[in-house]
């Protein structure tokens, strides 16, 4: 241990021996279910390794039992001294503004330092923040000489394990979520969706109620949105008064390669000032535990000394190569047999039309791709479930790496599945005129059955489900806050929120949908703007009114999606090169030679990627002033560093 972290960790243990964790009355924050029937012992274990002391193994924290007329005694309430909030605030690395307006890692002994800091200030720590730091501090219950959960003797522990994720894998523990506050709830929906107005979403107040990454989900929605208006407008004349006209749109294409770079560049950039704001971009990585999922036989950890499941790397490799890779591969081909059977409705419709030449016929040829549509969302939803559960059986021991896997796996199948019959019309059947009505089809009605899907459906589940725990509450007597024993009903059973990944992963598809064939469909902008804002009002109505209130994660970006669409626009590039050559108008210009056609689009292409990565390079991905206080503070600490070992030293040699 570095000399100024073990004087950090001696002042952290001299404040751990002062803190006094009996407070009757304390603000509930989390909420914890066991299964019903949970042995009164489980139940007296775990309680009192929730409240012990840190010295002893325990949280430290404050739990009450939820005690309803009928008797039992299944959901806790957990909260924690202001105190203890502080001294969990630095555990985790929270980064707070000092008075000097800078940013800083949060320490209980230098918290005058910190603005807004007073003693009786109960507000200094946003509610997010202190659910987080329950969260964090559960999580890190871990056993110590128990060789099983009191009572469940097929539940085994061994030294090192969390305590809490074991309760989760054996069933004992339903479920751990944070509650809502009412009040600021009220407040928040009133600013973000509760009237309509033409502004920014209040991504400040978002980041304090649900925490960083779900506000960096909606701050990077509404970027999307008003970056795609500047295509939207420009597409609109050329669908109007060019839509035949392909030497006009190269020089759309070329403005959308352009623009697919700058606006990702751009989002880095807004992005780092948010973060650094927020103070999650300074914030240190914890080490990463095993995933609760994570199973295997009894072991020690080489980084950290600890026993934990140790798990053959040959073995997961042989599961993803052996198992994982053929299953998406034979997911890949079945998606493909649908696209043909898509194309054999097209030339039925397509006849039939031919034939009847009627209003009807009409009709029925955009029947096949609403099929095709629907189709492609049933097979994505259960795609997902399936690659979920062989990323969980492929035994991954990190959350990063299980996220990494699964991402991957969605992202190639949903590519595929999504953008194939657009490239086969485009690139094989060379019907442009197919291309955009099946664009358009696609677009459309993936949009509508996500909104249904997403919000709309469960919000109209959650209502009726509410309506039905208020009557049941209303015939209740109890002695117990009603107001809360209603609220802690209520939410125990509203959906979880699985994070942002199905969110990301919308946009991802929307932005395939807008770049790979703009010089095509240019209103695909248009209509991507029109989603996107009863999308952001959707979305936020979602996290208000139909999940429970999920916990706080902090983070600094938006992680592999950032990668995800970069790669996307790379993909655009060639596309749309490939579109413009394949013109009659840019034909017509090389009539003797096709070989020189094909080297001049090729030789566009990769100018074109050129100038995009030049773009990618020189603009920087943290904005100057941003850059300056993150080298201030390295270097601070660089010398704060070297002054504690002195001093150490100088103590040293006296002695």
């Amino acid at each position: 241990m570095e000399p100024a972290a073990g004087v950090s960790a001696q002042k952290m243990a001299e404040s751990w021996s002062f803190l006094d964790n009996f407070e009757p009355n304390f603000t509930p924050l989390v909420v914890i279910e066991l299964a019903k029937g949970t042995k009164k012992e489980t139940i007296e274990w775990f309680t009192k390794r929730i409240v012990d002391k840190k010295a002893n193994g325990g949280a430290q924290l404050l739990v009450k039992p939820l005690v309803m007329e009928n008797g039992d005694e299944n959901i806790y309430l957990v909260g924690a001294s202001h105190l203890r909030l502080l001294l969990g605030a630095e555990t985790v690395g929270l980064v707070k503004e000092c008075n000097d307006n800078s940013m800083r890692t949060f320490t209980y002994s230098s918290r005058k330092t910190f603005k807004y800091f007073a003693d009786d200030n109960h507000n200094f720590l946003t509610m997010a923040e202190c659910q987080y730091i329950i969260k964090h501090e559960l999580e890190n219950l871990r056993a110590k000489d128990e060789k099983m959960i009191p009572g469940y003797p097929q539940a085994k522990l061994y030294p090192g394990k969390s305590i809490v994720r074991r309760l989760l894998t054996s069933g004992i523990l339903v479920q751990i979520f944070p509650l809502h506050d009412r009040e600021e709830l009220k407040k928040l929906r009133h600013s973000w969706y509760g009237r309509v107005k033409v502004g920014y979403q209040p991504l400040d107040e978002i980041r304090c109620y649900f925490g960083e990454t779900i506000a960096l989900y909606f701050g990077f929605l509404e970027y999307f949105t008003f970056a795609l208006i500047p295509m939207a407008v420009i597409g609109i004349p050329y669908y109007v008064f060019a839509w035949e006209d392909y030497d006009k749109y190269v020089m759309f294409a070329t403005f959308n390669l352009l623009w697919s770079t700058v606006i990702l560049e751009v989002w880095k950039r807004i992005c780092a000032i948010m973060t650094y704001r927020w103070g999650t971009l300074l914030m240190k990585r914890q080490f990463e535990e095993p995933r609760p999922g994570f199973h295997g036989v009894l072991g020690i950890n080489p980084v950290t000394g600890r026993e934990e499941p140790v798990y053959s790397s040959i073995k997961r490799q042989m599961r993803i190569y052996l198992v994982s890779l053929p299953f998406v591969c034979l997911c890949l081909y079945f998606s493909l047999y649908v696209m043909m059977i898509y194309f054999d409705l097209e030339q039925w419709a397509l006849d039939y039309h031919e034939e009847n030449e009627s209003n009807f016929s009409s009709l029925m040829l955009f029947v096949p791709s609403i099929i095709y549509a629907v189709v492609i969302e049933i097979m994505n939803r259960i795609y997902r479930y399936a690659a979920e559960f062989l990323t969980s059986w492929e035994n991954h021991r990190l959350e990063s790496s299980y996220q990494n896997h699964l991402v991957l796996k969605v992202l190639v199948f949903n590519f595929l599945n999504c953008f194939a019959s657009l490239f086969y019309i485009a690139f094989v059947l060379f019907d442009m005129k197919l291309l955009r009505q099946s664009l358009a089809t696609l677009l459309i009605t993936s949009q509508i059955l996500n909104q249904f899907a997403e919000s709309l459906l469960p919000y109209w589940l959650q209502k009726r489900h509410k309506k039905r725990i208020k009557k049941r509450m209303c015939s209740l007597k109890t002695d117990t806050d009603l107001s809360l024993v209603e609220q802690i009903n209520l939410e125990k059973e509203m959906g979880t929120y699985f994070g942002t990944f199905d969110d990301y992963l919308e946009l991802f598809l929307q932005f395939g949908y807008v770049s790979l064939f703009s010089c095509v469909y240019p209103l695909a902008a248009v209509f991507a703007v029109l989603n996107n804002i009863t999308e952001i009002y959707s979305d936020a109505l979602k996290m208000c009114r139909v999940y429970k209130r999920p916990f706080a994660e902090p983070t600094a970006n938006i992680g592999v999606w950032q990668l995800a669409f970069e790669t996307m626009s790379v993909i655009s590039v060639v596309t749309n090169c490939i579109l413009i050559g394949m013109s009659p108008q840019v034909n017509a210009l090389f009539p003797d030679s096709k070989m020189d056609l094909i080297l001049t689009v090729a030789l566009v292409e990769h100018l074109l990627l050129a100038i995009k990565f030049i773009m990618a390079f020189v603009i920087p991905d943290k904005p100057k002033h941003i850059q300056i206080k993150l080298a201030k503070l390295e270097f601070e600490s660089l010398e704060a560093l070297k002054q504690q070992q002195m001093k150490l030293a100088a103590e040293s040699l006296k002695e």
